[in-house]
């Protein structure tokens, strides 16, 4: 945060009062895993939507965050435009939120948003360790349900849902089921990540540990 954020990228963007700066990181924070609206952000931060979109490009640009696009294949109709913003470096966000231990993490709201954050930066490490280019979507219907995320792969298209807990729940899987009547026959069986430790395959998905993730799971 000192040596790089609060000095390197602030003189770059020119930026004059720190504190002000620091609350947009902090705000950026805060919506790791959301919907990004910038005039939201810019206003929270009381600065002009255009300095919000500049410095978030350079934030991009250094690495430290990422936005996803919605999935742009035209399932009806787009019901989403936004991106979702996420940051590259959990334990860097988990800073910026207060975060402090494991434990904390264990009972802090943004816990979920966390391990997706989490879930996200591996999964674009591991595709640039093959030399693959990011494309990695999220797709959200006009009821809210949301598959976190969304690649091609061999021609077909896969889908990832994140979910924190440590007990798998059958109801996680209402939003992959839906995006699998979406996407058609073409579509391969969900994933879905979770903080539990087994990994295991059930009829129409596979379930995969956090532990695991990276590793090929059965189909």
């Amino acid at each position: 945060m000192a040596t790089y954020l609060e000095r390197d990228v602030r003189q770059l963007l020119d930026v004059g009062n720190l504190m002000t700066f620091q609350r947009f990181l902090v705000m950026c924070a805060a919506r790791s895993g959301q919907l990004l609206n910038l005039s939201s952000l810019a206003s929270d931060c009381g600065i002009s939507q255009p300095t919000a979109r500049q410095w978030l490009t350079v934030l991009q640009a250094s690495l430290v965050v990422t936005l996803v696009p919605p999935y742009h294949r035209n399932f009806g109709k787009r019901l989403v435009k936004m991106p979702k913003l996420y940051f590259l470096d959990s334990g860097l966000l988990c800073h910026l939120l207060r975060i402090a231990t494991p434990q904390d993490l264990q009972v802090h709201a943004a816990r979920g948003a966390v391990f997706e954050t989490w879930a996200v930066a591996e999964t674009l490490k591991h595709r640039y360790n093959l030399g693959l280019p990011a494309d990695l979507y999220f797709w959200r219907d006009n009821h809210g349900l949301e598959v976190d995320l969304v690649f091609e792969h061999q021609g077909r298209l896969h889908s990832v849902e994140c979910k924190s807990g440590t007990t798998y729940a059958a109801d996680w899987l209402a939003a992959p089921r839906r995006w699998l009547r979406a996407a058609g026959a073409g579509a391969a069986p969900p994933v879905l990540l979770y903080g539990g430790d087994a990994s295991h395959v059930r009829a129409d998905h596979s379930v995969l540990s956090w532990r695991d993730l990276g590793l090929p799971v059965a189909q």
